[in-house]
């Protein structure tokens, strides 16, 4: 069941900083289709799913190397008045081992101390999971300014044979600083509606890896990629994620036609509009880069906000609508007002790389 909550008093979360970060590597769908390894055309990946190209991350480049550049970038984004980030909340489905977890290491790669760090599993609707934690975190006075980081290197279990994945899916990694603030202020987080139907697990899956059927002893290659069921993965996107949307709406305040800004996640364009249609939101109010950078996963809905204040689409403190739905089955909706808040992005430094260069703590 959904439970809306709303963040409406003198003290919420506010976006102080964002920072992206993509892989230098370019896929184009012509290049996929010269690969010779999926029978499907640019005209058949570009009307179903509305992406164009997106970033593959090397060998030498991991989850968390992409998080590591999206946290500093967020970080120095911020600057000081932000203070240093106390808690590190990283949504990952690819983390760099089963164990332990990745957010500790990029804590200290970026030279945080010993704050508390872990990793979040919400799949795709894992950095809204993540801000919604970090947010009541600020709210209850437990933190003061954590750092919410999205990452996902999905060519490390993308199936490159796999017409259904294989075209959808990119590299990349975002994140948010936030401080505490006023509901008022630009940025502010202002109410979380979020949810999971497990009943729905095996649409969205990796079936070896785990405890149930570990990788070892995986009787198929194929259950150690990723494999998703794409007509009733639509159906059960486009339906929680309209309802996810109009309950957080509504515990906002706000009428659809009021939303100035709605950023889904990018996973595929035709979901995006289903839902934007129903809610009743005008096509002007609709931002996204899911053309250029594909299906990120938990990093799309950060990344293309990142992108979209970067370009200046929307006046700070605009009505903003987020919503993401993911395997689990999960799905989760924010509002907030546009952010007022320096974007940077960077590129990510190998581990082995980053370890040659003396870091520098964030102050």
């Amino acid at each position: 069941m959904n439970a809306p909550t709303s963040a409406r008093g003198a003290r919420t979360a506010v976006i102080a900083g964002l920072g992206a970060s993509l892989p230098p590597r370019e896929l184009t769908n012509a290049q996929i289709i010269d690969r010779g390894a999926l029978d499907t055309s640019d005209e058949w990946i570009t009307r179903r799913t509305g992406i164009r190209r997106r970033r593959l991350a090397g060998p030498g480049i991991s989850t968390g190397d992409l998080a590591t550049a999206a946290a500093r970038a967020a970080t120095e984004a911020a600057g000081p008045a932000a203070g240093p980030p106390d808690l590190l909340v990283l949504a990952t489905t690819t983390p760099d081992r089963p164990c332990p977890a990745t957010a500790p290491e990029v804590a200290h790669r970026l030279g945080l101390g010993p704050v508390p760090a872990f990793d979040l599993s919400a799949v795709c609707s894992g950095f809204l999971y993540a801000l919604a934690t970090a947010g009541a975190l600020v709210r209850s006075g437990t933190c003061r300014a954590p750092l919410v980081v999205a990452a996902e290197k999905y060519s490390a279990i993308i199936d490159p044979f796999d017409r259904d994945t294989a075209p959808l899916f990119g590299d990349g990694a975002a994140a948010v600083l936030l401080r505490a603030g006023n509901s008022t202020e630009p940025g502010a987080l202002l109410a979380t509606d979020w949810g999971s139907d497990g009943s729905g697990s095996d649409l969205i899956a990796v079936a070896a890896g785990g405890s149930r059927l570990p990788a070892a002893a995986g009787p198929d290659r194929a259950d150690r990629y990723f494999r998703m069921q794409g007509r009733p993965v639509y159906a059960q996107a486009v339906r929680h994620m309209t309802a996810s949307a109009a309950a957080v709406l509504a515990a906002t305040g706000w009428p659809p036609d009021e939303v100035r800004a709605f950023v889904g996640h990018q996973a595929n364009q035709r979901i995006l509009d289903a839902v934007a249609d129903r809610l009743g939101i005008a096509a002007q109010h609709r931002f996204g880069n899911l053309r250029e950078v594909g299906n990120t996963a938990g990093a799309s809905v950060p990344l293309a906000l990142a992108d979209a204040v970067a370009r200046g689409v929307c006046p700070p403190g605009a009505p903003t609508l987020l919503s993401a739905f993911g395997g689990g089955l999960t799905w989760a909706s924010v509002t907030l007002r546009w952010p007022d808040a320096p974007v940077r992005t960077a590129v990510p430094e190998p581990r082995a790389l980053a370890r040659a260069h003396q870091e520098v703590s964030i102050p």
